[in-house]
Order: structure tokens, then C-alpha cells, then sequence
């Protein structure tokens, strides 16, 4: 357990108290004040194109800038359970969604990231497929999904770095676990998979190669046995339908063509 250089003098000038004594005369307020936050990161795919969920705020400070949906954690709050309420609140896009996957990015602390007081924020990023029309409400004026392409240049407070940092994260955790199949029905075709990872990636694929790799992988995908209604939009034969495996991690990975060589 760490100490502060306040609570150790208390300790070596103080005879040993039990818990109860020391904190009924423990002053919180002896200390600068401090909150923590929570910021949501969310992604899906909208129209080809990757798009991350954002909120124009309602009020100071930043008034009318966009930014990620978040927001104070309660007192007796525990971090995922502030970020589905935020999200929630803000957005109307609720974690309850079956596919929706949520995890924890990081925790950001810069000592001028927020003008009103010291704020730590943990961040979490969320991915999903076919994730509804965002509504806004509580602080948010406005919710919208928003092309990555087209987001504005500054967000509100450290959020343009959270952003991201989030981007970062899903473009990582695509080489080398099975989230691409977050962004897909329950039964996908090669081809939907490899756009999902051209969308994220940024980067066209090799059609062939793609399709060897993710068969080459264990437990990625499994076969349904089932092939699609009908052949391509040139005709020719119906493609095969997969759903996801039982693999967690990815191995060999699939690595980003751009960074291929450089990890090998």
C-alpha cells in the first residue's frame, strides 16, 4: 500500500489507532480535489465506412463542441457500470445489445485535461454491428454516428487523442483476435469478413490471400455448411456462409500488409 508524505507523518507522529479512529478524523478536503470520468470510444460500420458514435455538448465547458459520450462516475458507481449509464443516457445506445463488445482502453490524466478540476478519465471502446440511430439526451444536444474520415478536426477536452487511441486499438486487436466477427451478422462470407477488415484497416486486401489466411487460423471461423441465397452481383456460384469460432486469440495473426514487414 502506498502512503502520501501527509498520511506517513500522521503515522510516525501518531501512537497506532485501529481503522475506525483514524478515519473519524481523517479530512478528506485536506486534500486537492479530485474526480474521475469515464469516456466511451464506440465504433461500427455504417455505409462501408467505419464510424465512431459522438455528442455535441449541451453546456460548459467545451459548449457545442463534439465530443465522446461519458461522464462523472457515481459514488457508488464501479467504471463499467458508470460507462453503460453514460452511454446510455447520452446516446440512448445501451450495452445490453447482444453483439456489442466492451472493453477497457486506458486511463488518461493529463493535470490540464479538464479546466474545472483535476479529472482522471477511463476510457472504454466498444464495437458492434448494425448499432441503432443514437438519441441524444442527458448533457448531449446532439448524438451522431460519424464517419471516421469526416470527424471533426478537435474534440472536446483530450477526446481527439482517446479517438485515437481507439482506432489503434480495434486496427490491433483485428490482427490478432477474432473481433472482425463483431461487425458481421451471425452467419458472414469471407468477402464480409475481409471488408470489415479493409474498413478498420484502411487498406485493400488480397481477396485470396485473405480467404487462405483466415482458413489457416484455428477456431477463427467454422463452416456452416450453408451457402448464400444466390451467386455475386456478376452472378457465378453462391459463397459459402461461416459464423464464429472458439478461438479467442489468433495463430498465426493476420497482420496489417502495411506493417507486415516490419513485425517480421
Amino acid at each position: 500500500m502506498l502512503f502520501s508524505d501527509r498520511d506517513l507523518l500522521y503515522l510516525r507522529r501518531t501512537p497506532r489507532v485501529n481503522d475506525a479512529d483514524f478515519l473519524a478524523s481523517y479530512d478528506p478536503h485536506a486534500y486537492p480535489p479530485v474526480a474521475v470520468t469515464v469516456d466511451i470510444v464506440a465504433f461500427t460500420i455504417r455505409n462501408n465506412a467505419l464510424n465512431v458514435l459522438l455528442v455535441r455538448r449541451a453546456c460548459p465547458p467545451s459548449e457545442g463542441m463534439w465530443a465522446l459520450p461519458g461522464g462523472f462516475v457515481g459514488q457508488w458507481e464501479d467504471l463499467p457500470t458508470a460507462a453503460a449509464r453514460e452511454l446510455a443516457e447520452e446516446t440512448g445506445v445501451a450495452t445490453a445489445h447482444r453483439r456489442l463488445h466492451l472493453e477497457q482502453l486506458g486511463t488518461y490524466g493529463t493535470p490540464d485535461r479538464d479546466p474545472r478540476m483535476r479529472v482522471f478519465s477511463v476510457a472504454y471502446v466498444a464495437f458492434a454491428p448494425d448499432l441503432p440511430d443514437p438519441v441524444s439526451g442527458s448533457d448531449a444536444r446532439e448524438a451522431a454516428w460519424v464517419p471516421m474520415d469526416e470527424r471533426p478536426a478537435e474534440l472536446a477536452f483530450d477526446h481527439s487523442t482517446i479517438v485515437a487511441d481507439g482506432l489503434e486499438r480495434a486496427r490491433s486487436k483485428l490482427e490478432y483476435t477474432p473481433l472482425a466477427t463483431k461487425f458481421v451478422g451471425e452467419e458472414f462470407t469471407i468477402a464480409e469478413l475481409r471488408a470489415v477488415y479493409e474498413t478498420v484497416w484502411g487498406e485493400s486486401l488480397h481477396a485470396g490471400n485473405f480467404h487462405r489466411k483466415v482458413l489457416s487460423v484455428p477456431g477463427f471461423v467454422e463452416s456452416t455448411n450453408t451457402t448464400t441465397e444466390r451467386g455475386g452481383a456478376r452472378g457465378g456460384p453462391r459463397a459459402k456462409l461461416y459464423r464464429a469460432g472458439d478461438a479467442r486469440l489468433l495463430h498465426p495473426a493476420l497482420l496489417m500488409p502495411s506493417r507486415e514487414e516490419t513485425v517480421r
